[in-house]
């Protein structure tokens, strides 16, 4: 008996409209006409904004996820000894975890196959960091990508058009229909490229707060479980993170000058606590995960002798090496990096303790510099954005640094500037602490 003709997209769509469940089969139909062209972008888009309406079940967004990660090369990591454990971030102000985390974690043995994408809107991109030590490659193929995690244990790089490309066109096409926010779809579209990867394990950081793309805890802790889930149905052990993204994290905004601070933090220099903090606590799931430690104190242990040996360094400087960059940004970022033409401090007004660094505005004023894009197809400025900024909590006096703008003309410094000073409110009394990480699911 010959199987039953699948049903037209137009079925499809009308049923998910009406609000009901969608078959394997037929989420499966979706993306390979994604992935073929044989689904027209009105069809795609209207079936996204019924699902964005309608919402999914679990079961129908694992499908969709299954799905999408088979629409293209699933990476085989099988030859690679040990356990692969990546790490994914939903977006934040100055995170620039994924930097020194991947170079601390391999350096511990645990081979790290890292796939990240390009900022976009308010939140910074891994790739435009990387991009901005000069020389520096993310466009590896997966062939190159494989023999490097062999090689080095650690690969930072973009997606390649072999890894859920069904996940490229309908993101394209969620961002132009007002479909992003919807929660089956996100999962789907993190979770497909993740576990192309040839990952056996991740650990996720799920932000909220003014600075991040989830902006209250319940809304956060939704999509948390909602991946975890994903994870454990794929068979891919998950576990994520709850981080406060209220103010950004550590002290620079952009993308050269992050990538100066990662290098700090990898030298052991302080003033980057919170940062380190949120490095570390992944850092530990991550090795956990991999089952080379007994206890999160072990893992905390290997972690900090990784970074106090120089051996994460090294890890680092190897993956600049084996990726094309200048090495030498590992021992005098200064002098490698790109550098912004017009360089002005703001300074405190008034005395006191600092109550608020709201992320979202300097994010927005970093994004005015250039450091970031508005759409997809803009290009950046690796040099601009912000350092030395002042952290929550902190006494300052009259005349101290709140922050110091890297800008590409007097006109967006003192742009900036204003914008800056404008984000950083004071108070008589410190505000009372609020934890950092708030919870592991």
């Amino acid at each position: 008996m010959s199987a039953a003709p699948p049903l037209p997209p137009t079925a499809l769509i009308a049923r998910k409209r009406d609000g009901g469940a969608l078959s394997d089969a037929e989420i499966a139909a979706f993306v390979r006409g994604a992935t073929d062209g044989s689904w027209a972008d009105y069809q795609l888009s209207a079936l996204l904004m019924a699902i964005f309406l309608r919402g999914m079940n679990p079961a129908e967004t694992a499908a969709l996820t299954a799905a999408m990660m088979r629409s293209g090369v699933v990476a085989d990591l099988s030859h690679v000894p040990g356990r692969k454990v990546d790490k994914h971030s939903t977006g934040g102000v100055g995170d620039k975890v994924s930097l020194p985390l991947a170079a601390m974690v391999a350096a511990c043995g645990v081979p790290v196959p890292m796939i990240s994408g390009r900022g976009l809107g308010h939140t910074g991109g891994t790739l435009d960091k990387l991009e901005s030590i000069p020389g520096f490659r993310t466009d590896l193929s997966l062939d190159a990508y494989r023999a490097q995690v062999a090689c080095i244990g650690c690969a930072l790089i973009g997606q390649t058009r072999d890894l859920a490309p069904a996940d490229k066109k309908l993101y394209a096409l969620r961002d132009v229909t007002a479909t992003v926010e919807s929660l089956p779809l996100i999962c789907a579209s993190i979770m497909s490229k993740k576990l192309a990867e040839g990952i056996d394990a991740l650990v996720l950081d799920v932000k909220f707060g003014g600075g991040a793309f989830m902006q209250t805890l319940p809304e956060a802790r939704a999509l948390a479980e909602a991946m975890c889930a994903i994870g454990r149905a794929m068979g891919k052990p998950t576990r994520a993170l709850l981080t406060r993204m209220d103010q950004p994290l550590g002290r620079a905004v952009g993308n050269a000058v992050e990538i100066a601070e990662s290098i700090a933090c990898l030298r052991g220099a302080p003033g980057a606590e919170d940062l380190m903090e949120v490095t570390y606590a992944l850092g530990v799931e991550m090795l956990l995960l991999a089952e080379i430690v007994p206890d999160p104190a072990a893992a905390r242990a290997r972690l900090e002798n990784a970074l106090a040996s120089g051996a994460a360094l090294e890890k680092f400087r190897a993956i600049v090496v084996a990726q094309g960059g200048d090495p030498r940004v590992c021992d005098a970022p200064a002098t490698v990096l790109p550098a912004a033409p017009c360089i002005g401090d703001v300074l405190s007004t008034r005395a006191g303790f600092v109550q608020s660094v709201a992320a979202r505005p300097i994010a927005d004023a970093a994004l005015r510099l250039g450091a970031g894009r508005r759409r997809a197809e803009d290009s950046i400025d690796p040099a601009v954005g912000f350092t030395h900024l002042a952290k929550i909590g902190e006494p300052l006096a009259v005349g101290d640094l709140l922050g110091r703008v890297h800008a590409a003309s007097p006109a967006a410094l003192a742009e900036a500037q204003a914008a800056l000073a404008a984000a950083i409110t004071f108070a008589d009394t410190p505000p009372p602490p609020l934890p950092l990480i708030i919870a592991t699911l």
